[in-house]
């Protein structure tokens, strides 16, 4: 398998609540950041695929284990990892970190959507991302 996809991201004060810790919901935008980050190393631009094609991405699930929170001024990474990936949707696992401390966790599922109804992931997007899935034995 091809190395997961890092995304450094600074936990600031609007990302906090009253004593300075990460809000909850905020893990999940800080994961969605780091997904669409990704894609964007790869050439996925969502906006560009959304206007040309109509085709977007929606999570459909997400599995979340808090185990630490961040912190006012915290540097944190977010580890993404491929899962799997099927005819319309894909799985990814993504690993919150400050430092070598784990945060969160999470398992999300991504469906891909034209006009609000499921569709085939387009053919280039699966040949691109096929090449992140871990190997099986």
């Amino acid at each position: 398998m091809t190395h997961p996809f890092h995304f450094t991201a600074r936990v600031y004060y609007e990302d906090t609540d009253a004593g300075g810790v990460v809000y909850y919901a905020n893990y999940l935008k800080y994961a969605e950041r780091a997904r669409t980050e990704w894609l964007r190393s790869l050439g996925i631009h969502q906006q560009q695929l959304w206007e040309k094609e109509g085709v977007g991405f929606v999570v459909t699930h997400a599995d979340i284990r808090f185990k630490q929170p961040a912190k006012l001024e915290d540097e944190i990474t977010i580890e993404t990892r491929l899962h799997h990936i099927g005819k319309a949707r894909m799985s990814m696992r993504q690993t919150l970190r400050r430092k070598d401390a784990v945060l969160v966790e999470m398992a999300v599922e991504i469906a891909c959507v034209r006009g609000g109804k499921p569709m085939r992931i387009p053919e280039k997007i699966t040949r691109l991302l096929a090449e992140f899935l871990p190997l099986t034995e």
